[in-house]
């Protein structure tokens, strides 16, 4: 099973493009070391206070790779930086 989710942020306190991709960095990196997911920036490279991330996970099994999203997210939301706005899940 896979399951992708596009995950629409917002970074308060980014003053410039260079602040906001040190933040994102920061969370992709830690996500692909604490969980079996890929990572990627999908939208909105240019604004410096918005963010579009997109994670996908395959697994044999639909409610592992849920739980994986599902963990995956809270952990994006632990960071303060952060603001979750919009998440679309979608199976493939």
């Amino acid at each position: 099973m896979i399951l992708s989710a596009e995950i629409e942020c917002i970074i308060y306190d980014a003053q410039s493009l260079k602040e906001k991709r040190s933040v994102l960095k920061r969370v992709k990196t830690r996500i692909q070391n604490e969980f079996n997911v890929a990572v990627s920036e999908l939208d909105y490279q240019d604004l410096w206070q918005r963010t579009c991330i997109g994670l996908v996970t395959i697994a044999s099994d639909k409610v592992i790779a849920e739980q994986t999203i599902q963990r995956t997210l809270s952990f994006i939301d632990s960071f303060p930086e952060l603001e979750r706005t919009e998440t679309v899940l979608e199976w493939l």
